[in-house]
């Protein structure tokens, strides 16, 4: 690749149950990511699992290099990327 990595840009982002997101990357990378995890260490997530049917809205920015939720909540792709079960 040379120079900085590039950043994974998603294909397309599901929300699954138990605070699951279902993640495609244009490389043809799929993982599965437990934003749980999040919810239970960084407090601003708190709201996917406090505000009904807030985790379904998952959607992706413009660059299509993070998932947010609200001004307040976003995964980074890289994070996805790296943290999510990849799909065999």
């Amino acid at each position: 690749m040379g120079g900085g990595e590039m950043i994974p840009r998603i294909k397309s982002v599901k929300p699954h149950e138990n605070y699951i997101l279902y993640v495609i990357f244009d490389d043809g990378k799929e993982c599965l990511y437990n934003v749980k995890e999040d919810i239970d260490s960084i407090e601003q997530y708190k709201d996917l699992e406090t505000i009904q049917g807030l985790f379904e809205q998952a959607q992706l920015d413009e660059s299509r290099t993070c998932v947010f939720w609200n001004e307040y909540i976003d995964l980074a792709s890289d994070t996805i990327y790296e943290y999510g079960k990849e799909v065999e």
